[in-house]
């Protein structure tokens, strides 16, 4: 006689009654999964909902996978399971995240139990289970994976493993926070989950994630080799038994990096090493009650929502005109920000022309670039094969070489408008009709530079951000002039290289500096009030900031932010020699790689007061942005903001925070 999920009397045996209705209410019309039993004995069970790009797990999709493991369950015929996707570059992408945010807190909680029963009725499958993956396998497309006896990936760069839950505001709650720590042991399954990292298919490997890394075309002989070996037994770590103390640690650690603003990194740590060893059972109910306590954060919401305003402006076209695939691109400029810039176009595809007016800085731009290569490759970013191709794509010249042939030019010159209408006077001699011209700037006008040029509807700015192999945000500045073509070409370029841009109007300091150069400013004024530098910085880095307002005009150099804010301050500062962490001396005293704040016994405003000035005055620019149409949305803007300068996303950026707080008219 078959038995149903709901006959189970482990995971499901105190579950809600409206997930019993969830998991017998009427079968979908839609087919997500199709199931092949061969000659062997293995059934093949591919993932592919129709008419979807993406895999993800809601009702629908759960429901019918466990129709599947039922009828399998119970076919004398298989001896075997391997699941794997029909889509070209993604496994499982996750939950589906849309249906989620829009269902209530009680129907959320059902979905938990259904993922976690689905999930450990395919964990207690008696048949050798594998996971073939190839593409994303992400949260829940992993966790399924973890219920397999196997994981095997493909080494294609599309493979990308990990529990990200925690950047959303959660954990891990199909057995992610459970199983995790027993296959890899607490101490790396905590620095994966409270990270929220994705892994290579190579570092997954080495994490111990995944037991083989093979081209994808070897996967299905791969699999057919595994299921004839005897199954992997459970793994014993001897540092789980210890869990509770490596939790202690990892929390100590943890509040000194967020200062306790992200409660679903404590409250992953507190699952993951409750749940390392002892019944499974009592690790997923750890796991639902987390999520059930986590999901009803504000917090939560609001970093879910700028997940998917990030993933909107990742893939969202121009609102006009035809973009132009860019196959080959020209750098101009091999400083710090050139050679990122050229290291970021070729670890993409893109082949790069780079130049400089001298060898000796193309050769400084070229180690820089052999030196990010090199670091992807050790940490596992990259294959050494990827590595290699990415220094092939790169090509170098000190000459004034014809560039008819070349879509993209970017140029990345010393921020000085003279020296830049220079370089675009001479590329406009050199280049075909259509070649579009971008330069990136942080503070000049790219209209007055579009004067120079006889095409100026071709000129566009391309603002990146440093580092550039860290930063996801690239602001396209646009002039009246800019055709849609151009517009189109650089939004589908930007994306291309794995950037999210954010479209902007030609504006002193166009988007994210307008709005962040009344902050740094007021935090001076501040600091010459009387308020103490150490101060100031602890105030934000408490309202979380990843770093506070003068530390970060050290960072920046206060010779390069008196181009875009000019103060006494600075002048006198500056004619000091105290230029900040480069010269050993801004704000901070820098020794030995430590910043030492100055001596001071001013009085001590209260941090909240000191939030509250700078967050009134993000929020407020922020505004006017808006108000002055600098960006095209509030979204934009609270997204530009979050990626160009760590605005603190679970506040959902500044216009969030100024609507959620009402501190400022919204």
């Amino acid at each position: 006689m078959k038995t149903s999920l709901s006959d189970r009397p482990d995971v499901l045996h105190d579950a809600p009654h409206a997930l019993w209705q969830i998991i017998h209410g009427p079968s979908a019309t839609a087919h997500h999964f199709r199931v092949d039993v061969d000659h062997d004995g293995i059934a093949w069970l591919v993932f592919d909902s129709p008419g979807k790009p993406a895999n993800v797990w809601n009702e629908e999709t759960l429901r019918e996978f466990n129709h599947h493991l039922e009828t399998l369950q119970h076919d004398t015929r298989v001896r075997a399971l391997v699941l794997r996707s029909g889509k070209d570059r993604i496994f499982v992408a996750g939950a589906d995240l849309k249906a989620i945010r829009r269902m209530p807190h009680a129907r959320v909680n059902d979905l938990i139990w259904l993922g976690q029963a689905v999930f450990d009725r395919l964990a207690r499958l008696k048949i050798p289970k594998i996971a073939a993956i190839h593409g994303a396998a992400m949260g829940g497309g992993f966790e399924v994976a973890l219920a397999c006896d196997w994981r095997i990936a493909s080494d294609h760069e599309s493979t990308k493993i990990g529990l990200p839950e925690t950047q959303l505001g959660i954990l891990p709650a199909w057995g992610g926070s459970t199983r995790l720590p027993r296959l890899i042991g607490v101490r790396k399954a905590l620095d994966l989950i409270t990270s929220g990292r994705l892994l290579s298919a190579s570092a997954a490997k080495h994490a111990g994630l995944v037991s083989h890394v093979v081209a994808p075309e070897n996967l299905e002989k791969l699999a057919r080799r595994l299921v004839r070996e005897q199954r992997p037994a459970p793994r014993f770590h001897l540092e789980n038994l210890f869990s509770r103390l490596i939790g202690h640690f990892a929390k100590k650690k943890a509040f000194a990096k967020t200062r306790g603003l992200y409660p679903a990194i404590p409250k992953a740590i507190d699952v993951v090493t409750r749940a390392a060893h002892g019944v499974i059972d009592d690790g997923l109910k750890l796991e639902r009650d987390a999520v059930a306590e986590l999901i009803q954060s504000r917090d939560t919401s609001r970093l879910i929502d700028l997940f998917f305003k990030r993933e909107e402006a990742a893939k969202r076209p121009a609102a006009a005109g035809t973009a132009i695939p860019i196959h080959d691109a020209v750098v101009i400029g091999a400083g710090v920000m050139g050679s990122g810039i050229a290291h970021a176009l070729a670890s993409r595809g893109v082949r790069v022309l780079m130049t400089d007016v001298a060898s000796e800085s193309l050769a400084r731009g070229m180690e820089r670039i052999q030196g990010l290569v090199s670091d992807a490759t050790r940490r596992r970013l990259v294959t050494k094969v990827q590595a290699r191709d990415t220094l092939d794509r790169i090509a170098t010249t000190t000459d004034k070489v014809p560039l008819t042939r070349h879509h993209l030019l970017i140029e990345a010159a010393t921020e000085s408008m003279d020296l830049k209408k220079k370089i675009f006077a001479d590329l406009a001699a050199r280049v075909s009709a259509d070649t579009i011209l971008a330069t990136n700037t942080s503070a000049l006008s790219v209209a007055e530079l579009a004067q120079t040029v006889p095409h100026p509807e071709r000129v566009i700015g391309l603002h990146f951000f440093n580092p550039v192999h860290r930063m996801p945000l690239v602001e396209i500045i646009t002039l009246p002039e800019t055709s849609p073509e151009v517009l189109a070409t650089a939004v589908s370029f930007v994306q291309k290289i794995g950037k999210v841009p954010i479209v902007v109007k030609d504006s002193p300091g166009f988007l994210v500096n307008r709005i962040l150069v009344p902050y740094l400013m007021e935090a001076v004024r501040l600091h010459q009030s009387g308020i103490a530098v150490r101060d100031i910085d602890e105030a934000m880095l408490e309202f979380g900031m990843p770093m506070g307002p003068m530390r970060l005009l050290d960072e920046i150099g206060l010779d390069v932010a008196t181009h875009v804010a000019k103060t006494d301050a600075f002048e006198k500062m500056i004619a000091a020699g105290h230029l900040g962490k480069k010269s050993g001396q801004g704000f901070y005293r820098y020794e030995n790689g430590r910043e030492i704040p100055p001596p001071t016994h001013n009085r001590l405003p209260s941090h909240e007061c000191i939030q509250s000035k700078l967050a009134l005055l993000l929020s407020q620019e922020a505004m006017k942005c808006l108000k002055e149409g600098i960006a095209r949305s509030a979204d934009d803007i609270d997204l530009a903001m979050v990626l160009g300068t760590g605005y603190p996303p679970f506040r959902g950026g500044p216009i969030t925070f100024a609507r959620d707080t009402g501190i400022v008219d919204y």
